[in-house]
C-alpha cells in the first residue's frame, strides 16, 4: 500500500472498525499499514471531539451518532487533514480541497449513493468556516 489515497482509506477503515467494535486501533491495521496510515488514524482518534464538533455544526439536523459510521470516519480523516495539518506526518500537507476530493471519492466507492453529496456538503461548509481564520494568520 503506497498511494496516499489508499493509506487515507486504510486509516478511515481502521477508525470505522474502532467505532463499531471498540477494539484498539493497533489490532485493526493491516500488517502492511504504513506509518502514515497509522499516524493519520491515531491523530484522527485523538482529535475526535474537535472533529465531531465541526461535523455537528455543519450536519444540520443530524447528530454525529446519526451519521453512518463509515461516512463519519471518512470525514474525520479529511477534517483532520484540513484543520490540523501539523498533526499529520509528511513533508507537504494535502490542500483542503484535495482532502475533500479524496473523501468524496472514498464515499463514492464505499458508501451509499447519497453519501458523496453529504460528505462534500459538510466538508465544504467546514472549509468555508475555517478558511477565513487561515487567511488572517
Amino acid at each position: 500500500m503506497s498511494r496516499r489515497t489508499d493509506q487515507r482509506r486504510a486509516a478511515a477503515f481502521a477508525l470505522y472498525q474502532h467505532d463499531l467494535t471498540g477494539r484498539e486501533l493497533d489490532d485493526l491495521f493491516e500488517p502492511d499499514a504504513t506509518t502514515f496510515t497509522r499516524a493519520l488514524a491515531y491523530a484522527a482518534s485523538d482529535y475526535t471531539p474537535d472533529l465531531d464538533a465541526v461535523l455537528e455544526r455543519h450536519a444540520r439536523g443530524w447528530t454525529v451518532d446519526r451519521i453512518a459510521p463509515l461516512e463519519r470516519a471518512i470525514m474525520r480523516v479529511a477534517l483532520l487533514e484540513m484543520l490540523h495539518p501539523d498533526a499529520v506526518p509528511g513533508d507537504t500537507p494535502i490542500p483542503p480541497e484535495g482532502a475533500i476530493d479524496e473523501a468524496v471519492e472514498t464515499a463514492k466507492a464505499f458508501c451509499s449513493a447519497e453519501a458523496p453529496g453529504f460528505v462534500n456538503g459538510i466538508l465544504a461548509a467546514a472549509l468555508r468556516e475555517h478558511r477565513p481564520a487561515q487567511v488572517r494568520e
